[in-house]
């Protein structure tokens, strides 16, 4: 069963699904960290529409261009080399939307982020989706609307299922506090992890590890 992801206020302007639902879970006058920010829309909407205090990071230069022209604050730099410019604890919520599966060192960017931000927020493809599998059976490499490119052309190096991320939380310390999983752009409810495309997972550092 699917339905339609609520916009995330009143009058707001049409955010891709994944970035709304992300405004939906981040409360008002917050502070909100967005690694692999892109063109900023997540923060430029989060400042008008919730009074965020909001900072980004991006390594392509026209999406910090982009950053600027919508007037957020963004810092141009790899996310590889970790967080070191951020302090402990120094936002409520740190996102990284359809970025991790494009990045080395997984472990290291999920244990920064519970560094730096109470809350941590990612979205990614989730590999276990029907189409996925079903193309894997016929012989071929998944190529989708959350999987778009060819296998000699992806800068995608990980692939992983939505139970596959609940595991790698549990094995570093942290605990699942919220899930939501999409299908061209509806929450799926049932069998999330065969139906649905994309995930988004919030999680904080578990207190009892």
């Amino acid at each position: 069963m699917s339905t339609a992801i609520k916009p995330a206020a009143t009058g707001a302007p049409e955010l891709r699904p994944d970035l709304n639902q992300i405004g939906h879970w981040i409360a008002r006058g917050s502070r909100v960290l967005d690694l692999g920010c892109g063109d900023g829309a997540l923060l430029s909407w989060l400042a008008t529409h919730k009074d965020v205090r909001g900072y980004g990071v991006e390594i392509d230069v026209d999406g910090v261009v982009a950053c600027i022209s919508r007037g957020v604050n963004v810092i141009q730099s790899n996310l590889e080399v970790g967080l070191a410019q951020f302090e402990d604890d120094s936002f409520d919520y740190v996102v990284l939307s359809l970025t991790i599966q494009a990045m080395h060192n997984i472990e290291g960017i999920l244990t920064e982020m519970a560094r730096v931000g109470r809350t941590g927020i990612v979205t990614f493809p989730n590999f276990g989706y029907w189409e996925n599998r079903w193309q894997i059976l016929q012989g071929r490499m998944p190529v989708s609307e959350t999987i778009p490119y060819e296998w000699y052309n992806t800068p995608n190096i990980h692939f992983c299922t939505v139970s596959d991320f609940d595991r790698l939380l549990i094995k570093l310390g942290m605990k699942n506090t919220g899930r939501v999983v999409l299908a061209n752009g509806r929450r799926v409810e049932f069998m999330p992890n065969l139906l649905g495309n994309l995930a988004l997972v919030r999680f904080e550092r578990d207190s009892r590890s």
